[in-house]
């Protein structure tokens, strides 16, 4: 599938991947000061954001696409970093093409298994009729009655556009992506790893945990875990200097 993508600057290549529900326009203030060092690529995954949908959604699938990404592009020698789901379809190519990489970042993700916890983000697509909005105040009003959050009910309204006069869609195809929930928080299958690999974490996030470091480590041998305190699973927007001086300690060195 060719993935819709977003660059910026120029040097060596560095590829983002977003989370579950997310799109390259998450990380584009991350990737303006990026782009001050790297050629920074922002990759929209399959049924997320501008690139195609598919009835077809694994890990697999999501690795082959960017590798016929980094084929297009002729790309090698990249950093590449992905976030929660993106983050493990990074660590899955990193497994299968380490020539591909000069380094690899991983941002609040492990390599478990993840129990079902997306519920009520599912229920909250289901609950919102597009048919009958005329306001996009309207979707959030039906939100805030299954996500509590603010900053998460806006991370998803990101997803809510006109698609033409009248008419409100989604940029991610939720019912294919709610079928393939026990794929998306299934556990990384084991191969070691030689890349050299940042994770980041959040403090206050539960996916990765002290006693998940070293599991980390026995698939990738060359990592760091740096935690972001005060930070929860959005760690890159909820701390984004602290992240930012982690990932550029990282990558520059």
């Amino acid at each position: 599938m060719k993935l819709v993508i977003k660059e910026l600057g120029e040097g060596t290549p560095f590829v983002i991947l977003h989370g579950l529900f997310g799109f390259s326009d998450n990380w584009v203030s991350h990737a303006k000061k990026l782009s001050e060092y790297f050629r920074v690529i922002l990759v929209d995954l399959r049924n997320h954001g501008y690139s195609p949908w598919s009835d077809e959604f694994s890990y697999t699938l999501m690795v082959e696409d960017l590798e016929e990404l980094f084929s297009d592009l002729s790309l090698k020698n990249a950093i590449l970093m992905g976030h929660s789901m993106g983050g493990k379809v990074a660590m899955q190519f990193a497994q299968r093409n380490p020539k591909l990489l000069e380094k690899l970042i991983v941002v609040d993700m492990g390599v478990k298994e993840y129990p079902m916890h997306h519920q009520h983000i599912l229920q909250a697509f289901h609950s919102i009729d597009l048919e009958q909005l005329t306001a996009r105040s309207q979707a959030e009003a039906i939100l805030s009655q299954f996500v509590t959050s603010y900053d998460v009910r806006q991370f998803l309204l990101k997803n809510l556009f006109w698609k033409e006069k009248g008419k409100l869609a989604w940029r991610c195809n939720y019912p294919v992506l709610e079928k393939a929930m026990p794929e998306i928080l299934g556990a990384l299958p084991f191969h070691e790893c030689m890349t050299s690999t940042l994770f980041i974490r959040g403090g206050v996030s539960n996916y990765v945990l002290d006693e998940d470091e070293a599991e980390l480590e026995r698939y990738f041998p060359d990592m760091e875990l740096v935690t972001i305190q005060d930070a929860g699973h959005w760690v890159h927007a909820e701390a984004p200097e602290p992240f930012m001086d982690a990932v550029l300690s990282f990558s520059i060195r």
